[in-house]
């Protein structure tokens, strides 16, 4: 399974879901690459030191004698949990790969260089729909939306499936919608119920049944470069994402089925 984490809307629980998805994944046994795309680098910085961080995405997508397996890092604080790290000159990326043929194959030409060594493969897109996110659409078998519980949230959601569609007429036509995962909802405000059921008209079946609670906790973790199962085990945010990583695996394998 290759996922990929998007939606151009920033601040929405991109980078908390990437990062502890691949850690629950990791957890259940299995090994587990998190690609970092988003020049921000905040999955990065989850696990990984920057001081560390020598090479990163940027060289292994730009650069033709360069590949994952290079920058790959162990997870400091998940046993089964690999990095591929992103720097802030990430963001110079798409400018160097515009006019390029493979421009949209980069990504998921150095992803197929590490065969069947990652039973898992998690892609933090940036928040955005330029190259870097075609690439990892490109590269993935499945899509999942985390959609923030506010009141602009389906905002953009129509560019986001405008361009879903293109990379499946073209690039990759096997790739399909996991699901839509609803983050920082508060159950307990009227706006946050409604946001639910407007998310729910929208996209149906695809959301999943784990909605990811606001919490305090969830925020904090980054800051410590761990997930929120070794920060927090006992915290909502633990128990939601658990949840939403079996809801993950239940899916793909149905679909594999």
């Amino acid at each position: 399974m290759i996922v990929a984490i998007a939606n151009q809307k920033g601040g929405v629980g991109k980078t908390t879901t990437a990062v502890n998805l691949a850690a629950a994944l990791a957890m259940r046994g299995r090994k587990t690459l998190l690609i970092d795309l988003d020049p921000q680098a905040n999955s990065s910085i989850s696990f990984l030191d920057p001081r560390v961080i020598t090479r990163s995405t940027y060289d292994a997508i730009g650069d033709a004698d360069c590949q994952l397996a290079d920058v790959i890092q162990p997870a400091t604080s998940v046993e089964n949990l690999f990095v591929a790290p992103a720097r802030i000159g990430l963001a110079k990326l798409e400018s160097r790969l515009v006019g390029e043929l493979d421009a949209h194959f980069k990504l998921k030409d150095k992803i197929d260089r590490l065969g069947r060594e990652y039973a898992h493969v998690v892609i933090d897109c940036p928040p955005a729909l330029g190259l870097l996110t075609v690439n990892a659409l490109v590269a993935s078998t499945h899509l999942l939306i985390p959609i923030q519980s506010s009141y602009f949230a389906l905002e953009g959601t129509d560019d986001l499936l405008e361009t879903i569609e293109k990379v499946r007429q073209r690039p990759n036509p096997a790739l399909r919608i996991l699901g839509v995962v609803i983050t920082m909802h508060d159950k307990r405000t009227a706006l946050g119920r409604d946001i639910r059921e407007q998310i729910q008209k929208v996209f149906g079946g695809k959301v999943f049944k784990t909605v990811i609670s606001k919490s305090v906790r969830l925020e904090e973790s980054p800051a410590y470069k761990e997930s929120i199962f070794t920060f927090a085990p006992e915290s909502t945010g633990a128990t939601d994402y658990y949840s939403l990583c079996e809801e993950v695996i239940e899916r793909v394998e149905a679909r594999t089925a």
